[in-house]
């Protein structure tokens, strides 16, 4: 299992293949599809956006509250197919990766291929172990979406699966 520190440098990047598991570790910031969408919005008035975009990682998933004692509840992944209108515009201006259950599209895979970016796979189901990789947490931006804010978490050895690389080679690959 390789342990990945973020950010990602494109070196690291290039050496990332499809089907590697991997521990990551740095800062990440959830985001679903209502704030995907205040995201745009404020891209498209031409506002700064509450996160710095350019190599940030983006999990697809909404924080359940936190429990007594902990940082962060479950926070499984939600399905990717549903950013697939947002990845690739997001993915050309900088954003260094994804990561969430599940395919993307065509369109998003050569937005990866074309940015020398990388799709990471959280397992679903496993929200608790996810939870518990958050060292710390705070929302950034758009708190009255509750656990579809975007949340800034550091996280510690958190297990993920290379599921698309920087080549375009995936997991879901039938072959």
């Amino acid at each position: 299992m390789k342990k990945i520190t973020l950010p990602l440098s494109p070196t690291e990047i290039e050496r990332l293949h499809a089907g590697d598991a991997v521990l990551l570790s740095g800062k990440i910031y959830t985001a679903r599809d209502c704030a995907h969408k205040r995201i745009f919005a404020l891209l498209d008035e031409g506002n700064p956006l509450p996160f710095p975009l350019e190599n940030a990682v983006i999990y697809y998933a909404g924080p359940c509250p936190a429990p007594e004692g902990k940082v962060c509840g479950s926070c499984g992944p939600t399905t990717s197919a549903r950013m697939n209108s947002f990845a690739p515009r997001l993915l050309d201006l900088g954003l260094g990766g994804m990561i969430g259950k599940g395919e993307m599209s065509a369109e998003t895979v050569d937005a990866l291929k074309r940015n020398k970016k990388v799709y990471f796979a959280a397992i679903g189901g496993a929200g608790a172990t996810y939870g518990n990789a958050v060292k710390r947490m705070k929302c950034v931006a758009f708190p009255d979406l509750l656990s579809e804010a975007v949340y800034e978490m550091e996280v510690e050895n958190f297990p993920l699966v290379v599921a698309i690389d920087s080549f375009g080679k995936s997991v879901y690959e039938r072959n």
